[in-house]
């Protein structure tokens, strides 16, 4: 049985072993129907999607070639963010979770597809499909979790160091594709002891993943900005912007999928002989929606449908509008909470919640104007006065 991280009520407590089977069976067939229908429609929005972000990113591209007027800095820059965000979420993403290699083009093909961005696809395809899509939201084996550098719920030991996690989150965000490439190697546990550091396959992946990263910054800040001649300088701080765009909009969708309020964390032995409908019950419980315009959801490689896509990762992107209100309809059935919301919402919610967890158990929603002088000095004694003050004033709390 699923095994919630330790909560006061229990979401899946109303539900028998004979009703997880049967919500997997039925979301099974949903899965299936889609699967026998795809066809040339299919096939035509996906290459009607790259055609569009290639024909927009040529066009800002040209327009950043004088730069040096406002205008034309303007125009390029918006254009080549919102190409970016196309090839990393509607295209890069999905093509690489192989949602469209029932086609069989070896242009558009998870085992050739190469993205924008400084994870090679090899690595990124490993750490996510293979490790964050079977162990979505468990702590401990879901890296995506926090991407190993945040306190992402109560019941993780809180330490003074986490105070920053606002700070670092927010920077991580900014340099997003950085952050992923150095999450996807693992360089907090690798770089850790010297026979971790001399890994072979440590060595080879870091290799790679220094080479994506010169060969990206050679063509954006180099090879790029001299092909525009006088307006180099522009067109360079056009890259970057449009670079940073891209990475703080990716991040805020990704956070948005598992992170708002409500979303639920899961014990390590939740997936101890876990049965295809506990799996299914787990992408359920631990994803958040975006709702949101069409054109939203295409910008957000439709992850705005993250349950969805968790359920159905190999399914096209595409698809999950038409299905949602199927899946909703087993969520209400069975008494689950559905967790959708517009953008300006989802990312408030996880924003509070990497606050409130930066923050003793409690602290936050303990503090009011009245005792926030009390509060503060509560706080300090936590973060300077060691070990035995934490244990103490925690208990004092609890």
């Amino acid at each position: 049985m699923t095994v919630i991280q330790k909560k006061s009520e229990n979401p899946i407590a109303h539900l028998s072993a004979e009703d997880i089977e049967i919500i997997g069976k039925e979301l099974d067939t949903i899965r299936q129907e889609v699967r026998d229908s795809l066809g040339e429609d299919d096939a035509k929005y996906i290459r009607r999607v790259i055609d569009v972000q290639r024909k927009l990113e040529l066009g800002s591209r040209a327009a950043l070639l004088v730069s040096m007027f406002p205008p034309a800095w303007v125009v390029g820059t918006v254009g080549l963010s919102v190409a970016k965000i196309l090839e990393n979420m509607e295209i890069g993403h999905n093509i690489l979770h192989g949602q469209w290699d029932w086609m069989r083009d070896p242009k558009i093909h998870s085992t050739t597809w190469e993205w924008d961005m400084a994870s090679p696809a090899e690595q990124w395809k490993h750490s996510h499909n293979e490790l964050h899509h079977t162990y979505t939201n468990v702590i401990g084996k879901d890296n995506d979790l926090g991407y190993g550098i945040m306190r992402v719920d109560e019941d993780q030991k809180w330490h003074p160091m986490y105070l920053a996690q606002p700070l670092w989150n927010f920077i991580n965000a900014c340099f997003f594709e950085y952050g992923i490439a150095a999450y996807d190697l693992e360089l907090g546990k690798n770089l850790a002891t010297k026979k971790r550091r001399a890994n072979p396959k440590f060595r080879a992946d870091a290799k790679n993943v220094l080479k994506k990263i010169r060969n990206q910054a050679t063509k954006d800040y180099l090879v790029h900005p001299v092909l525009s001649g006088p307006s180099f300088l522009p067109t360079l701080a056009a890259n970057f912007t449009a670079n940073v765009v891209r990475n703080l909009w990716s991040h805020s969708v990704i956070m948005c999928g598992h992170f708002p309020e409500g979303v639920e964390t899961f014990e390590k032995k939740s997936i101890d002989g876990e049965t295809r409908g506990e799996w299914y019950l787990r992408q359920m419980l631990g994803s958040a929606n975006i709702s949101g315009s069409k054109a939203m959801h295409i910008m957000t490689g439709n992850l705005s449908h993250q349950v969805e896509h968790h359920l159905f990762p190999d399914l096209p992107s595409n698809r999950y509008a038409e299905i949602a209100p199927r899946v909703k309809d087993v969520f209400d059935r069975y008494g689950l909470t559905y967790h959708s919301a517009p953008l300006y919402k989802q990312v408030a919610s996880a924003w509070h919640k990497v606050i409130r967890l930066s923050l003793p158990n409690g602290w936050l929603a303990e503090t009011t104007p009245k005792n926030a002088p009390a509060q503060v000095v509560k706080l300090a004694r936590m973060t300077f006065g060691g070990k035995q003050v934490r244990r103490q004033l925690s208990r004092v709390a609890a």
